[in-house]
């Protein structure tokens, strides 16, 4: 479709859930600015369509409380500083946005008023009315809850009408693509299908909780320039998972 063609979106209100590997570019560990950079220049695509968007990034790339948990360190800790990790990685994404002139706010599930706003529910809406991007940093708040749950969640509360889920594959597979060559892609795949197939779009909790608000869930590559705005135009290759 010719960029200068209108195209009215799929969606109206989304959350985007990337991993916090997501943003390490090339690097084994940490920011990479210019991968940051290059995922929000991806959400601006979006954002110019008229599109409201919520964000959940996860911590993966800074401290992973399971990692930490499995090298001895207590389990609630851990999960805490995992939460630290993701504020940080929201306060680089809203840096990016903010960069390219689209107002963003993080909103954090652990009170830190100096960096981020408190999450009030009411407050978040308005700002998505406001066409500002939010970035919901510190996972649910609670510990033993991934940053999955926390998107499912925050877009179940925010009236999402879709969660997008940003990864290094176009989909979901049978198998790991990297692995299996003769991996098969699903082009829709149900909730209790991704449960009992254990096709790893998200934890048990995140899906059930999608499942139960029938939210659907579009998997999707992150690495693919434009697919994040192309699939809302109805084009692109991803995975839907729903009812």
């Amino acid at each position: 479709m010719p960029p200068d063609t209108a195209a009215e979106p799929a969606y109206s209100r989304v959350m985007l859930k990337i991993s916090g590997e997501a943003l390490m570019g090339d690097l084994g560990y940490g920011l990479h600015p210019p991968t940051v950079e290059r995922i929000a220049r991806e959400v601006k695509t979006v954002h110019e369509m008229g599109v409201e968007i919520c964000m959940v990034i996860g911590g993966g790339n800074i401290f992973r409380g399971l990692q930490g948990s499995a090298q001895g360190m207590e389990r609630t800790t851990a999960d805490y500083m995992g939460m630290l990790a993701t504020v940080m990685n929201a306060l680089a994404m809203q840096s990016a946005l903010e960069g390219l002139n689209i107002h963003t706010r993080v909103i954090s599930a652990i009170r830190m008023d100096e960096v981020a706003e408190p999450y009030i529910r009411r407050r978040a809406v308005r700002h998505l009315e406001k066409k500002r991007v939010c970035i919901f940093a510190a996972g649910t708040g609670n510990p033993y809850f991934t940053t999955d749950t926390a998107a499912t969640l925050r877009a179940n509360e925010m009236k999402c009408e879709a969660i997008f889920k940003g990864t290094k594959v176009d989909g979901v597979y049978d198998k790991d693509p990297a692995k299996h060559a003769d991996a098969t892609r699903y082009d829709t795949v149900t909730y209790d299908e991704v449960l009992a197939k254990h096709l790893g779009v998200m934890d048990a909790s995140a899906i059930a909780l999608a499942r139960e608000n029938a939210i659907p869930i579009v998997v999707f590559s992150l690495d693919e320039p434009g697919g994040f705005r192309g699939i809302l135009e109805g084009q692109g290759t991803y995975t839907k998972v729903s009812g």
